[in-house]
């Protein structure tokens, strides 16, 4: 009887380890992976190439479904920083709990500092509230002469001089085509972070509440922006800007934000593989969740990966993330030829794609490129010991298991 319960023991086992080492089925997906109908061309499967094929085609795939840029539509034209439609926007503006120093001359009882109220108004003693929100210091300083004397404090419009003490946070919204659609806030510097020395000059200037930060913080443009079709939704306005000379560093131009501003990143429809690059509104890096249970390492600490993430900069590739998660490599008769997968979702449609790559294979083909994908933020990479290292791993585990079968009375 014990005999028996013992050769069933290890015929079990066998057969189970056995059977956890068949070859697993290629991932599916719900869009047309396979024949590069998802979000990159990069992810369709590498087949076998014909002599007649022609070489590196994702770039050309990717382009099939792009729709035209709007900023080169005719009258529809988006304006350039240089037209007037968009001067309204340059220079620095005021907004709610900004902080300003007023001075009149010869008046030390309305001179003072003052903080833009949540209306957008700044409200001295005696004088009905001036408009400061989206205005800039020239303009204000003509309200509040013009306010003056409307009251009847001076016959003639005095001198006014107002100068910026401190640029507040602004929070604005950010929707479209970036990676993170929300709301966020600008511009904030935190109390241990102050200037004393700066802050006590006359006059602040601030680059925190640009366009280009709020970008950034929505986890920057992504592939299928349409940099030549950006809006901006200002105090019942729409300004159309073109941020095609902003991505590519050939126009420095930035504006300031106010609070309640609105972004919207129009798409094209398609995967661009140009604007995969670093840029002033291109993610900061991108943030991949790593997987390497690899021999001979016994977990991810000894193989050198992050306990969760890992950073990478943004432009990435999926073999270049492998490497990164030291999956590639090592002894060629055991634990070489390794498999990698890639996690990520289609930013457009929401569809999670999930493939899977031979690294051996993929890195000595010629048009690698083609089927090598951006890694985007948020994606995961899990690598997949080779066969020979699975089949070792069975031999260990049939040997541990046979060795507590004879210890079994």
């Amino acid at each position: 009887m014990t005999m028996n319960f013992k050769t069933f023991l290890i015929t079990a086992v066998s057969a189970s380890t056995l059977l956890g080492c068949s070859s697993m089925q290629t991932p599916r997906n719900i869009e047309a992976v396979s024949r590069g109908e998802s979000y990159q061309a990069q992810y369709r499967e590498p087949g076998r190439r014909r002599g007649d094929t022609p070489l590196l085609q994702a770039d050309a795939m990717n382009g099939q479904s792009c729709m035209p840029q709007a900023g080169d539509q005719g009258a529809n034209a988006y304006a350039k920083w240089a037209q007037p439609a968009l001067s309204p926007l340059l220079g620095e503006k005021l907004s709610r709990n900004d902080m300003v120093q007023i001075t009149i001359e010869g008046d030390d009882l309305l001179s003072d500092a003052y903080v833009v109220s949540r209306d957008g108004d700044l409200k001295l003693p005696y004088l009905p509230p001036v408009r400061a929100q989206g205005r800039t210091t020239e303009q204000v300083e003509q309200e509040v002469a013009r306010v003056l004397v409307a009251a009847q404090f001076y016959d003639a419009e005095p001198r006014v001089t107002v100068r910026v003490s401190d640029f507040a946070s602004v929070t604005v919204g950010v929707r479209g085509a970036v990676f993170e659609p929300h709301s966020v806030e600008i511009g904030g510097v935190p109390g241990d972070s102050l200037d004393r020395r700066r802050q006590g000059a006359l006059g602040a200037s601030t680059e925190g509440r640009n366009l280009s930060v709020a970008l950034r913080a929505a986890g920057g443009v992504r592939p299928d922006a349409d940099l030549s079709a950006v809006e901006l939704h200002r105090q019942g306005r729409i300004y159309r800007m073109d941020l095609r000379g902003v991505f590519e560093g050939s126009d420095p131009t930035d504006i300031m934000l106010l609070t309640g501003d609105q972004i919207v990143v129009n798409s094209r429809g398609c995967f661009q593989d140009a604007l995969v690059r670093p840029s002033p509104i291109s993610p900061p890096g991108v943030t991949l969740y790593m997987s390497n249970l690899t021999q001979p390492a016994a977990g991810n600490a000894e193989s050198a990966i992050g306990r969760d993430v890992r950073e990478v900069p943004y432009g990435t590739r999926f073999l270049q993330a492998v490497v990164d998660s030291n999956c590639v490599g090592g002894s060629k008769t055991t634990n070489a030829n390794r498999s990698a997968v890639l996690f990520t979702r289609n930013p457009v449609t929401g569809s999670s794609v999930v493939i899977e790559r031979n690294i051996e294979k993929l890195l000595r083909r010629g048009d690698r490129d083609d089927f090598d994908p951006y890694v985007l933020p948020g994606d995961a990479v899990a690598c997949y010991d080779s066969k020979v290292t699975g089949v070792t791993e069975i031999a260990r585990s049939l040997g541990i298991v046979g060795a507590a079968a004879l210890l079994i009375p």
